[in-house]
């Protein structure tokens, strides 16, 4: 295991230069890890993409949140309906998209939009298919499972199911693939790392266990290993982060890591700044 004081010596570029971003209000666009602006693909070290999860800029519209992404070269977005509602008419989707693009940013999946009817499920599979998205995150009622099983059949789009940590009805990864195992293999994760962790089990391990069913991934790091645990920034917390990254890279993850900073809501680019570049960090010490 890569030890704190031995990994920080290796990785004090990426985040000295992440702090330099935060303070002075510059770009991290030099930093070498991270899919490639002009491709879009990852380096060849890399199959997964580094996003942002919407939920980290709640307090902030599409424009302002547009701006946050290009300072700290994050070039994918899991949509949240806040800044894309699920009532938006074509043309608002397509002006969503354009504005996106002009940054050269993709939004990549949608949710996690909460489904208690069949109805709100119908209505979520439809504002995937037209945002034009593959993936959808998405917090089933259980009696649901069966109902989604079909919708993924008739739609061919993935559904990743979020854990949210102790006290929710799927509070780690082994409690949706109890669910999901026996269903069509469409039906899936978004494994929170940080609330799996709060749950007490390992990331990198339940990564190995499930990773034919894992479709999106939220990376944070938290301060404890129960429901006390609350996010940190990515250096900070008690997630072994280098080992994540191995296990990424050891089961070949294709898909993308988004940040989701729970931390400072309303100010949230000095703890963003910090984590995109201590995990850009590691990607290039390991």
């Amino acid at each position: 295991m890569t030890s704190r004081r031995s990994f920080v010596k290796k990785a004090g570029a990426g985040l000295l230069a992440a702090g330099a971003s935060s303070v002075f209000g510059g770009s991290l666009r030099a930093a070498p890890a991270g899919p490639s602006p002009e491709t879009g693909n990852a380096p060849p070290k890399d199959l997964f993409k580094i996003g942002m999860a919407g939920y980290t800029f709640r307090s902030f519209d599409l424009d302002r949140t547009i701006r946050m992404l290009d300072r700290i070269d994050v070039r994918y977005l899991c949509i949240k309906d806040f800044h894309l509602p699920l009532n938006s008419t074509d043309e608002e989707i397509k002006s969503f998209h354009d504005k996106l693009a002009a940054k050269r940013i993709t939004g990549y999946g949608v949710g996690p939009i909460y489904m208690h009817t069949e109805k709100e499920v119908d209505s979520a599979f439809e504002y995937a298919r037209r945002v034009g998205v593959r993936i959808l995150v998405g917090v089933p009622q259980e009696k649901l499972f069966r109902y989604v099983n079909e919708k993924v059949k008739q739609y061919d789009i993935r559904y990743a199911i979020h854990n949210h940590g102790p006290g929710d009805r799927y509070p780690d990864a082994s409690s949706i693939w109890e669910r999901v195992k026996d269903l069509d293999p469409r039906m899936g994760l978004c494994l929170d790392v940080g609330h799996n962790m709060r749950a007490g089990k390992n990331p990198a391990a339940d990564l190995k266990r499930y990773y034919s069913r894992i479709f999106d991934i939220h990376i944070k790091n938290v301060t404890g290993t129960t429901g006390e645990g609350e996010t940190c920034e990515m250096g900070r917390g008690v997630i072994d982060i280098p080992a994540f990254v191995k296990m990424l890279r050891s089961v070949d993850y294709t898909g993308v890591c988004s940040l989701e900073f729970e931390k400072d809501g309303d100010d949230p680019l000095p703890g963003v700044s910090e984590s995109i570049g201590y995990f850009r960090g590691v990607l290039d010490a390991i």
